[in-house]
């Protein structure tokens, strides 16, 4: 099955992290967001980056006009119709999925896979709003997308093995490394990074130590590259914390309950990075 047109849904952090690299690797990517202005902010982003590693000589001359122009921004969703493949990564609730699956089972040719970038929501449950459920699998990729290597594949109750088969080698032309993980909450990295996040937050509002010297402490002392709380702004505090009351929804289990903290820091707004303010100030 030749792959050559990613239908990507979703232009944030990790859309646009993915788009990076499917682009890289020579594939053309029509990203769709439901407003054209969050595609053309990702497509500019993707744009300025790369143009400081052509500067700083970290990539050849001429990569950035070679992945820009493989990435075609639209708020049309009837613009995917053509895709050989899709990538969602919309926001974590399960009536927005319902609603796009449903969207994009009628409008794509019958033979195309339809992958989800879920942090946490059940596969199964998202394969069941298609006629396609057999054609529906995990593709969890993680941020920054174009850096980072592993790629988690998940199979749900209803996908096929030929599905699987596509996507495993998908992940690997495009210079990923697929692990393939039965569906549970989590997965596999998720179900222990996320907790380890929620713990170093806990810890804080426990004021057993700062914020910095939480982070330092996990990175000089379990070798970590970088400390939960400054993980958790870069991932985004709703993003975790979607992740923890999924778990804790699914499992029932008492260690995978929010902190505190983190439930506070989403209420009032304090992301992360992309809102300038989370367990640090940006």
């Amino acid at each position: 099955m030749t792959i050559k047109k990613i239908g990507l849904l979703g232009a944030g952090t990790m859309g646009q992290g993915i788009a990076w690299a499917f682009a890289a690797a020579g594939k053309e990517v029509i990203l769709y967001d439901i407003k054209q202005e969050f595609c053309d902010r990702a497509l500019n982003a993707i744009g300025k980056s790369l143009e400081k590693s052509e500067q700083k000589g970290r990539v050849p001359a001429g990569t950035k006009a070679a992945v820009v122009s493989k990435i075609i921004p639209t708020g049309k969703f009837e613009d995917l119709a053509d895709a050989d493949f899709i990538v969602e990564c919309v926001f974590e609730n399960m009536d927005v999925k319902k609603d796009v699956y449903t969207r994009l089972d009628a409008l794509l040719k019958p033979e195309v896979i339809i992958s989800t970038n879920t942090s946490s929501l059940p596969i199964t449950e998202i394969a069941a709003f298609t006629k396609r459920a057999d054609k529906v699998v995990g593709m969890h990729f993680f941020n920054p997308a174009n850096v980072m290597k592993l790629v988690e594949v998940i199979p749900c109750l209803q996908t096929s093995e030929a599905t699987l088969d596509v996507v495993t080698a998908l992940s690997a032309e495009i210079g990923k490394t697929p692990v393939r993980v039965k569906e549970g909450p989590g997965f596999v990295v998720n179900r222990i990074l996320v907790p380890a996040i929620n713990e170093g937050s806990q810890i804080l509002y426990e004021n057993l130590a700062t914020a910095a010297d939480i982070d330092t402490a996990m990175k000089l002392g379990a070798g970590w590259p970088m400390g939960p709380l400054e993980l958790c702004d870069l991932v985004g505090a709703d993003i975790a914390l979607a992740v923890m009351n999924t778990l804790y929804g699914e499992t029932g289990d008492p260690k995978y309950r929010p902190s505190t903290l983190l439930k506070q820091q989403v209420r009032a707004g304090w992301l992360g990075r992309k809102t300038g303010k989370g367990f640090f100030q940006y």
